[in-house]
């Protein structure tokens, strides 16, 4: 006997459903035959396919696409549904060792559609669960999402804050929550990552507060850093700085354009014992920077920029300032120098960056070497049938 379906219905065209059966969690608008009357950007449908076979359960989005699917099946989305998800990912990270490591006390819980919980991303900062809802659905089953937290007494969180309002802005929905703690107070804490010590801003900071996504990369930063004078460029609150101290660099010189985020790396560089007079951060913008700069001033330099092309229609333009960026740091680096290059635009592939970066070389008319291919870390995992989620690609360079 059929199922009813427990949501409004989006019905799809014939011949539509084919990426919803291969699992792609994405359906776009041009795919829709119909759809259930005053549906609102949040709603929670079923998916059915031309014929009324029921194919899952999503979100309803305002944009290109049109649902963001939670289940491949009829299944109800509440604070259990929420809680298997939720522990299902802890369980993921229990076997990577990143819920009970003394070396390292913060780690990524949900990666959206990684984990399958499409527009969801939280991050665990030792007794503190920062939540993002990236979409208009997860920001109205906030409270589920809290509920299911508290049931987790192995993730032993005693304070959940909500960084959702810059998301939701993003996509004109100013009022659709905001920012602040929706279970604790603030707890002042300083996280551990790899030995070294941050203090992550989750109220002002980028994203959550601390770039959790590059911290094997850090790792591999510090173990090549020995003896090495390093820009760290892009720096942001200073992980790679504080990482290639801790590996033995010379000197660290770290730039942003942020004055936040120069005062935080100033503050990091502290609390790891290291002198911000020897290591000096610089608030400036890359472009001139990098443009001025001495020839063979640096032998480490990591260029970890924001994403240059947020959007397909901005794509054009972004790998022009991926190339420039790239370009001016392999004509400047000294001779057997060590570059670390990473984007995380999602509208840029693999392939194409490593060719962006190709041209950048040519460019600069130096030998270059690939010695290193860098992602994201295993606790920012990718849905196999969502290859859009290995957003974060980096290369490591030597340069003669």
């Amino acid at each position: 006997m059929p199922q009813s379906p427990l949501y409004p219905v989006i019905r799809l065209q014939k011949g539509k459903d084919d990426a919803l059966r291969r699992f792609h969690p994405w359906v776009f608008s041009g795919a829709i035959q119909s759809a259930a009357k005053d549906l609102q950007a949040g709603d929670t449908v079923t998916v059915t396919d031309y014929d009324g076979n029921i194919l899952g359960t999503g979100f309803c989005e305002s944009d290109s696409i049109a649902v963001k699917m939670l289940s491949f099946e009829n299944r109800k989305i509440d604070e259990w549904f929420f809680l298997d998800r939720l522990n299902h990912a802890y369980e993921v990270r229990k076997i990577m060792g990143l819920t009970s490591n003394p070396h390292t006390n913060c780690y990524r819980l949900v990666h959206s559609e990684g984990d399958g919980l499409a527009g969801l991303i939280i991050d665990i900062y030792g007794r503190t669960a920062v939540v993002q809802a990236q979409t208009e659905g997860m920001a109205l089953h906030l409270s589920e999402i809290v509920r299911a937290l508290k049931l987790m007494p192995d993730l032993g969180v005693q304070a959940i804050y909500n960084k959702s309002a810059e998301a939701m802005q993003r996509m004109g929905k100013e009022d659709a929550t905001e920012d602040g703690y929706l279970f604790g107070n603030q707890l002042n804490e300083m996280i551990i990552e790899n030995e070294s010590r941050f203090l992550p801003n989750w109220e002002e900071g980028q994203k959550t507060g601390f770039f959790l996504d590059q911290r094997e990369n850090r790792e591999l930063v510090r173990q090549l850093a020995q003896g090495r004078t390093v820009l760290n460029a892009f720096g942001y609150t200073g992980g790679f700085s504080v990482t290639a101290l801790k590996g033995g660099a010379r000197r660290v010189i770290t730039v942003d354009s942020s004055k936040k985020a120069i005062a935080a790396a100033e503050a990091n560089l502290e609390l790891n014992g290291y002198s911000k007079e020897e290591n000096p951060c610089h608030v400036a913008d890359m472009k001139d920077y990098v443009t001025d700069m001495r020839s063979g001033a640096f032998d480490l330099i990591i260029l970890d920029p924001p994403a240059f092309a947020k959007r397909h229609q901005d794509r054009h333009r972004g790998l022009g300032g991926y190339r420039f960026i790239n370009a001016e740091a392999i004509k400047r680096i000294a001779k057997g120098g060590l570059l670390f290059t990473f984007s995380c635009s999602q509208a840029v592939d693999r392939a194409t960056f490593q060719g962006i970066v190709t041209a950048a070389a040519i460019e600069a008319k130096r030998n270059v070497r690939i010695i290193g291919q860098l992602s994201q870390p295993a606790d920012h995992p990718i849905n196999i049938f969502h290859p859009e989620g290995a957003y974060l690609k980096g290369l490591v360079l030597t340069v003669e």
